[in-house]
């Protein structure tokens, strides 16, 4: 049985979704059996597919424990999909989950259906579901699955808050200056030069950046925009992203944020493939391609080639300078005591307690730096404003 993508109209109105079905015209029968009019019917085919994908890490693990619960409930694996394509809403979603279930149905391993949507399903998931099925533990690896794309996404949300927050507290506070000296200033000037008196070096200098501001603001805007551009264009040669990724993790404090995000990623996720029966070397090959850092990456994919070549995890991250010292620790202890999971585990719990407070620091230390820059910056607005009128108004006493 196969998957199908139809559009038909319904009481004059156009609806789509997917069915399942031997063929075409089968699809377009059960359309018609629900008062569907079928206008379209095509098959759900994987590459078709590969541009949807879950919008984020939650609703990704939403289906993962969606899946789990229904499994542990004793249904059927095509019945699970069944019903998980019935009471999905984003086609993005629906049609791949459409294209899985018709890949099981023909008797294909869930894996491999997988495999098929990494959009939906990044190589970590579909690896860790063939070792569940081959351990015969799919249900309780569908449930850690889904326990890591929690914690992944609220990873996410704790590095966004500690560094887009601070970053678009800065360009508003530009925004504001910019518009004092931009608008605000040349019309305040305008009195000053009508009373033609000499006028202080702190005014000079505000009216001449005011003058700047007022006859290339524009080119600095379109300059400025031109450089991001470029900037965006740049980081898409790896080279030049590696070398961006790894002056990244030199930064302070921003890099200490970067360096615990991409730890602790790295030993949640070759937790959860250790604790599924993954490989050692395969572990780390896929642990390498959820981390967004290519220089970590690097690091990765070599120390991937090093356990291939026959040695331990620990000798082959033990040079990984951007990894800490505790969490080589944990591993060395891990595969020592034959629990290589379990210390992952608790090695990415306190990189993730370091990066909320790391964020929490960077935080209480951008906010008020930022927050005093502006206001030494409206300070001085103030000042270059209020001398020419006091010295006017001494002149007239």
């Amino acid at each position: 049985m196969a998957a199908f993508e139809y559009e038909a109209l319904e009481d004059s109105r156009t609806v789509r979704g997917v069915v399942q079905a031997d063929s075409a015209r089968q699809a377009r029968s059960l359309l018609r059996d629900r008062g569907l009019v079928p206008l379209d019917v095509e098959p759900v085919r994987s590459g078709r597919s590969r541009r949807g994908g879950a919008r984020s890490g939650r609703e990704r693990a939403l289906l993962l424990r969606q899946m789990s619960g229904l499994l542990r409930a004793g249904l059927p694996l095509e019945e699970v999909l069944a019903l998980l394509v019935e009471q999905t809403d984003r086609a993005g979603v629906r049609r791949p989950l459409a294209a899985i279930r018709a890949r099981v149905l023909e008797g294909g391993a869930l894996s491999e259906a997988m495999s098929e949507h990494p959009s939906l399903f990044p190589p970590l998931y579909w690896r860790s579901v063939a070792a569940g099925e081959q351990a015969g533990r799919l249900e309780s690896v569908i449930g850690r699955l889904a326990d890591h794309a929690d914690k992944r996404a609220a990873l996410s949300r704790g590095v966004l808050m500690a560094l887009v927050y601070p970053l678009l507290l800065a360009v508003l506070s530009i925004a504001v200056v910019w518009g004092l000296i931009g608008f605000v200033v040349p019309r305040v000037v305008e009195v000053f030069d009508q009373s033609r008196q000499a006028l202080p070096p702190l005014t000079r200098s505000l009216i001449w950046i005011s003058d700047a501001v007022a006859s290339w603001g524009v080119v600095l805007l379109g300059a400025l925009a031109g450089a991001i551009v470029a900037g965006a264009l740049l980081l898409r040669r790896p080279a030049v992203r590696r070398a961006f990724d790894g002056m990244l993790l030199r930064i302070p404090l921003v890099g200490r944020v970067v360096r615990a995000h991409v730890s602790a990623l790295f030993a949640r996720t070759l937790a959860i493939l250790s604790a599924s029966g993954v490989p050692a070397v395969d572990a780390l090959g896929t642990a390498s391609t959820v981390i967004p850092n290519l220089r970590v990456r690097a690091d990765l994919e070599q120390a991937a080639a090093r356990v291939r070549e026959g040695a331990s995890i620990t000798a082959a991250i033990g040079d990984l300078d951007w990894m800490p010292p505790l969490t080589r620790r944990l591993v060395a202890g891990g595969e020592q005591a034959g629990d290589l999971g379990g210390m992952l585990d608790h090695a990415a719990e306190l990189q993730e307690a370091d990066l909320e407070q790391t964020g929490q620091v960077l935080l209480a230390v951008l906010q008020p730096a930022l927050i005093l820059l502006v206001g030494l910056v409206v300070l001085y607005i103030v000042l270059a404003i209020l001398l020419p009128v006091m010295n006017l108004s001494q002149m007239l006493g």
